[in-house]
C-alpha cells in the first residue's frame, strides 16, 4: 500500500511538473521566494491593527507569531526525522522532471506549504468578520504551493501533507488564543 502511495505520488509529480513551459520559469522561481510576499504579510500585519483596538491586535500578533514558530519547528523535525529525499536529489526520478532549483535538504513534508496555510488560515481566523473578501488570501498558498512541484523540490503528497498540518496548527492557535484569556481583559 505504501508503495503504491510513492508510485502515485512520483507519476503526480511527473505530470505535473512535465506541464511546465520555459516561459514561465522565472514567475514560478519568483512565486517561489518568501521575499517575493513580503508586502503580503505585511498587508496581514496592517489588518490585524486596522479596525480593532490596540491591545487586542498585539494579542492576536503573538499568537500569529508563536503559531509561525511553532510550524517552523515542526517542518524542521518533521524533515530530519522522516528524511524523505527531495525530487531533485532523488536519481529515481530526478532525471525524468524538469529542475529549476537544487535545495539539499529533506523533501517531506513541504514547509512553503505548511507555513503559507498557516499564515492565511490564520488570517482568515482572525480577519474574516471583518474582511469577508479575505478568503481571497488563499489564492498565495495555492501558487506558493504548486511552485514547489513547479521547480521540482516537492512531490504533491509531501505539499498536501503541508498544508494539511499548516490549517491545523493555524485552527490550534486560534483555538488557544481565544481559550487563553489576554492578560488585560475582563
Amino acid at each position: 500500500m505504501l508503495e503504491r502511495l510513492r508510485q502515485w505520488d512520483r507519476e503526480f509529480l511527473i505530470y505535473l511538473n512535465g506541464l511546465g513551459v520555459e516561459q514561465y520559469d522565472v514567475f514560478w522561481s519568483v512565486v517561489t521566494k518568501f521575499g517575493t510576499w513580503t508586502p503580503l504579510f505585511l498587508l496581514i500585519v496592517f489588518l490585524l491593527f486596522w479596525k480593532d483596538n490596540l491591545k487586542n491586535a498585539v494579542w492576536n500578533l503573538i499568537f500569529y507569531v508563536l503559531m509561525i514558530l511553532a510550524v517552523g519547528f515542526a517542518i524542521d523535525t518533521v524533515k530530519n526525522w522522516v528524511g524523505r529525499l527531495r525530487p531533485n536529489n532523488d536519481t529515481e526520478i530526478n532525471q525524468l522532471i524538469r529542475i529549476l532549483h537544487t535545495p539539499h535538504d529533506f523533501s517531506f513534508f513541504s514547509g512553503h506549504a505548511a507555513s503559507s496555510f498557516s499564515i492565511a488560515t490564520m488570517a482568515v481566523l482572525l480577519l474574516r468578520s471583518r474582511y469577508p473578501w479575505i478568503y481571497i488570501l488563499f489564492l498565495w498558498p495555492l501558487l506558493f504551493s504548486f511552485s514547489r512541484i513547479y521547480l521540482g523540490v516537492h512531490y504533491p503528497f509531501d505539499i498536501l501533507v503541508g498544508a494539511l498540518v499548516g490549517v491545523g496548527f493555524a485552527f490550534l492557535f486560534d483555538n488557544l488564543r481565544r481559550r487563553i484569556k489576554a492578560p488585560y481583559s475582563v
